[in-house]
């Protein structure tokens, strides 16, 4: 039985900020900003842009495009981030019960920026188990700008991070845009590398906690990560993407657009370059910043505003979470053969 995707929706605050504020944030030199860390602009969250709000604007696109009655969802599945409108809350239910999804039920999954993949694998083994699922909606919102200190060196490489959110519709036995096979990896070495320290049950929110700026996105060990993570990422990457398309019956070579996270100007080329892509079969996100496990999808539907998708195209997402977790999901777009 095979597993389509209806429609995809996406939501991206109307406030942004540009690479050369970032810079000055920063007290890096505006190249450094818009040319390494490859960030033009990126959006921030406004008034009311919160995680799960963010979610709902993005699911009620993605129903209108399909054109599909909510009633039909079965399941919905949050793929937001878990800093949300409160803690220790589900973001599906409220998700589900905004958009009329009143005959599905709701959970919320999460596997920082690699979450889209991994829910994606989730749900296709849940619909195929499953003989009452038939239906699915992902979707949920981000904003772990919030966590990001520009004054602190050691989380440049998420100065990229920004707001939005994204949704997808799958539907069992739809002949189009055919979800095919997941490779995941995740590495518990690193799993306490990057974190915010306080917030926690190890160490509670105080008055010094916030003075120190504890509770913003932190390295623990900044040098010993890098000398770790850096090959090993871009190995992982590269692993991911190959595994996947290995066991959706292709070869690299037949990878027509990859759908990839923002990161460093370099990695991207790198990660092409290593799969024998052109530019043109990839969109830098340097207008957009990194949106978490949302990346994919917007990549998704930028690509064929520009009509760098057609029928029959396999195409690839890609991603990577903090923790570290590495993902990759085939699809074969439109009516295919």
């Amino acid at each position: 039985m095979q597993i389509g995707i209806l429609s995809t929706g996406t939501y991206l605050p109307d406030v942004t900020i540009s690479g050369k504020e970032i810079a000055e944030l920063a007290g890096l030199p505006p190249a450094v900003v818009e040319g390494k860390m490859g960030i033009k602009k990126k959006h921030i969250p406004g008034l009311q842009d919160h995680t799960c709000q963010m979610g709902i604007v993005a699911a009620k696109k993605a129903l209108e495009k399909a054109g599909i009655d909510p009633l039909e969802i079965d399941l919905v599945i949050y793929i937001g981030e878990e800093h949300k409108e409160y803690p220790l809350w589900t973001a599906g239910i409220k998700l589900q019960e905004e958009i009329g999804a009143y005959n599905a039920w709701a959970f919320d999954l999460a596997l920082r920026c690699g979450t889209t993949v991994m829910a994606l694998k989730v749900a296709k083994s849940m619909m195929l188990a499953d003989p009452e699922i038939n239906t699915v909606l992902l979707a949920g919102g981000y904003r772990n700008v919030d966590f990001i200190d520009y004054q602190n060196p050691r989380t440049r490489f998420m100065y990229n991070l920004g707001a939005g959110s994204g949704a997808i519709l799958l539907r069992k036995g739809y002949e189009e845009n055919l979800l095919l096979e997941t490779k995941l990896i995740t590495d518990g070495s690193f799993s306490e590398d990057v974190v915010v320290v306080a917030g926690g049950t190890k160490n509670p929110i105080t008055k010094e906690a916030l003075e120190n700026r504890q509770n913003m996105l932190d390295v623990l060990d900044p040098e010993g990560m890098k000398q770790r993570l850096e090959q090993q990422s871009m190995t992982n990457f590269l692993k991911v993407i190959r595994e996947s398309i290995r066991k959706s019956g292709y070869t690299v070579e037949k990878i027509n657009y990859l759908a990839i996270l923002h990161m460093k100007r370099s990695a991207h080329q790198y990660v092409l370059d290593e799969l024998g892509l052109s530019e043109e079969q990839s969109i830098y996100l340097e207008e957009y910043g990194h949106i978490g496990q949302f990346d994919q999808i917007l990549s998704l539907e930028l690509a064929l505003e520009q009509e760098k998708i057609k029928d029959g195209d396999v195409v690839v997402f890609v991603s990577a979470g903090i923790g570290y977790a590495w993902g990759a999901t085939t699809i074969k777009w439109g009516k295919g053969d």
